[in-house]
Parts: C-alpha cells; structure tokens; sequence
C-alpha cells in the first residue's frame, strides 16, 4: 500500500497487491518506468487498470492489456511465447509489437476501442517473430475494458496460437482426399482383375482360385505400403511379402539387390507381377519339380537419373520352356502394368533352360506417384 502525499496531507492510498502475482512478467510490470509512457508512474493508475492489470498477470492463459489512446502494451508469461524472437515489447504501442499485421488487427482492436468485443477462431495472420515473415493462426478475443467513468480505455486480448491445430486439420485433409483417391483405384483395379479373371479362366473353381490369390497378392502389398504409412515400398519386402506362400519350395528363390523404394502404384504391379510369374513357376516352370531354381535380382542407377533401373526374374533349372500360344491375363499383368507402371519395358523370353523376365526403366522414373492407379487392361490386348 503506497500513501500519496499533497502539501503533507494523505490524501489517496495506492494499493500493489495486483503486481503480487508470480511470474517473470509481474516483476517486469514492477520494474518498468511507466512514467516515461502515457500511463504514468504505478501509483497513478486507475482502479479499472490496475483490476485489469492483476487479473491479466494472474492468468496463465495468454493474455495482453492494450491502455490508452498509444495502445501501451502489457502482458504476462503466457502471452511471451507468442512473440517469438521479437525485441521487448512491454510499454511499446500495441500497433508497433505487430507492425506487420496491423493492417490486419488494427480495425479488429478499433471495434473493441468502439466497445465491440470480438472472438475470432482460427484467424489467418502473416507474423514476423523469428527474423523472417512466416504463416500463422491465432483463435482471440479482443474485449473492451472501461474506466470508472464508463468510457472504453482499452482493451483486453485473450489469444492462443493454433498453428498446430489448423496444420494437423490441413494434413488431415489431404491425408482423407489421398486415402479415398487410393480406395477408389484400388477398388478400380480389383474390378479390372476380377473381371478379366473370370473372363479368362475355363471354370468357375479355376477363377475362384486364381481371384482370391491375386487379391492376396495384392493385399500383401497394400500391407507393405501401410507399414510405411503409404510413403513407399522396398523393393526386396513387396517381393519377399507377394512370395511368401510359396515359401514350400525352400531356399530355392534367390533374391540380390540394393535398398530402392518404389511409389505406391509401382509397388502394387510389382507385387501382382511378382505373383503371376511365381504362380507360373509353381505349374510349369523352375518351381513345378524339384531342382529349379529361380533368381531376381535388380540393379539401380542415381536416384532421379537417366541411368538405368533393372529387375530380372530368372528360372534355371526346370522343365523345358515353351512360349504358349495365347497370351492370357497374368501375361498381360506382367508385360503391360508393370511396364506401364514404370515407364519402361518389360521384356519376357521363353528360353528352353528356363523363362526369363526383365523390366527396365530410368531412375527418373522411379518414385514418381501417377495422377490414377491404371487399372489392368480389360482388353484382350
């Protein structure tokens, strides 16, 4: 309690019990010289400033005083975070502490000046607090504080940054927007598969059989891709996840290849390709008797070149080859959507020691999201 003296006489008691608050910034307001601003010294503070002042200090939410016709600033712990790097901002004109956006806030802090109190949710502001201008959100409230006499002396702004939240809504949308693109193709592509599965089978059984196989070919490595929250697939885990039920045939398919991630659709026809030609292998080719074997290797280039990517799909060892006369589903899955892709070509030779497949690209080519998953021929062609 501070005692004001005119010619030796008491005449007005000034409390502090509102700079009693804990807290960096109580302390700050207690130092500062208000005397050099348009507020005065403490003690000359109204009853109004200095109720509006305490509660703001006690506050643990962000809050800021705005006082007088200079929109002297004042603001507790809460509210430092928000300014960033900025130079010191207490006892400085609220309009210069956001230079930058006043264009903005300045006619929002007028209504309130007007007696207007305003909240505004996630408000879009361009803010300079760390050296350079960067994109930022804020939900607050801008309330007017009157003195004794009823007139607005200034105003009080409550005000959280959500930055964060509005950024992880944005990721969320697109994450949504990218999720049903993905079903809708993938969707477009089962119905591709199915039908020409039935178009292509000679019985009901054999399309049964060959369907729900492809499908879990294709779910393997659907489940690879989410493994890594759809940002890419090995090219060894899509080919070790499509081949692992066949993995009766014991060590007798070989894998040799550096790490290379594949986007999302290359993943996807390299997994149903990889399943046709084991599928092939498994009836009449290395993988149909006891002594073949079958070896898939790929080499790589620098990444985002024109140098050359290659996988090989080799068979040694089996029946005798030959080139069948019509070209059925599977080939089409192998030769077409794998090439299409990858953007490159796929080449399958029937040599009688045993099929070979190579698929060639450029790395360009590697890691590039098509707009669509294209859907496998419905063509006989």
């Amino acid at each position: 309690m501070l005692s004001v003296a005119v010619a030796g006489e008491v005449v007005q008691r000034v409390s502090f019990e509102f700079l009693e608050s804990a807290g960096e910034m109580a302390s700050a307001v207690r130092a500062y010289d208000w005397a050099s601003t348009s507020l005065g010294p403490i003690e000359s503070w109204g009853a109004s400033l200095r109720t509006a002042v305490g509660i703001m200090l006690s506050s643990a939410f962000p809050k800021c005083i705005v006082w007088g016709s200079e929109l002297v600033t004042i603001y507790n712990d809460a509210f430092r975070p928000l300014l960033g790097d900025k130079p010191e901002a207490l006892g400085r004109p609220f309009s210069e502490v956001w230079a930058e956006a006043w264009d903005t806030i300045g006619p929002i802090a007028d209504r309130a000046y007007a007696g207007e109190a305003t909240f505004i949710e996630d408000f879009p502001l361009v803010v300079d607090r760390h050296g350079y201008p960067e994109q930022a959100w804020f939900t607050f409230c801008y309330s007017p504080i009157r003195d004794a006499e009823g007139r607005v002396a200034g105003m009080m702004d409550t005000v959280i940054e959500t930055t964060g939240k509005v950024r992880a809504e944005q990721n969320s949308r697109l994450i949504n927007a990218e999720l049903a693109h993905r079903i809708k193709n993938l969707l477009a592509m089962v119905s591709a598969i199915a039908n020409q599965t039935f178009h292509s089978a000679s019985s009901m059984e054999e399309a049964k059989a060959t369907l729900s196989k492809r499908l879990s070919a294709l779910g393997e490595t659907h489940s690879v891709l989410a493994e890594e929250s759809w940002g890419g697939a090995s090219v060894r885990a899509v080919i070790e996840r499509v081949l692992s039920p066949f993995q009766s045939v014991g060590g007798r398919i070989s894998m040799e290849g550096p790490p290379l991630d594949l986007a999302a659709r290359q993943a996807l026809s390299l997994g149903l390709a990889i399943h046709e030609l084991a599928t092939n292998a498994s009836k009449y080719g290395a993988l149909s008797d006891d002594c073949g074997r079958v070896t898939i290797s790929w080499k790589i280039g620098r990444p985002g070149s024109d140098e050359e990517f290659r996988l090989v799909w080799e068979e040694q060892g089996g029946p005798v080859v030959d080139e069948p006369k019509r070209r059925g589903f599977g080939s089409r899955l192998i030769e077409k959507a794998l090439a299409g892709a990858f953007q490159g070509k796929v080449q399958v030779h029937y040599a009688p020691e045993g099929l070979r497949c190579e698929l060639s690209t450029t790395m360009i080519n590697i890691r590039i999201e098509a707009a669509e998953l294209e859907t496998p021929s419905a063509r006989g062609d």
